[in-house]
């Protein structure tokens, strides 16, 4: 943890907004009075919930990751849909 005054700020603030990324928290200071502190948001130091709940499917084998070009991440079915789908939406629609 730092102090800085707020002149010191805005004469560097891109060197100090680099540290604040890299995790450093910054009291900001104002004659020598602190009235501002500068970190790192606490959303992007907890873990993300649905990457934690899509890791835990994977890891039971409940669910395959990839990228969407990729044809492992889809299984095939031996399902044939043998309608054109602009007939399927009118059904759905009642058309």
């Amino acid at each position: 943890m730092q102090a800085v005054a707020i002149k010191e700020l805005k004469n560097r603030l891109s060197a100090y907004l680099r540290e604040v990324a890299r995790g450093e928290v910054v009291l900001v200071t104002d004659r020598g009075r602190v009235v501002a502190e500068l970190r790192r948001p606490v959303t992007e130091m907890l873990p993300d919930p649905s990457a934690q709940a899509l890791a835990h499917l994977h890891a039971k084998g409940a669910l395959v990751l990839g990228l969407p070009q990729s044809k492992q991440a889809y299984r095939r079915t031996k399902v044939r849909i043998r309608v054109d789908t602009q007939a399927l939406l009118d059904a759905e629609r009642g058309e």
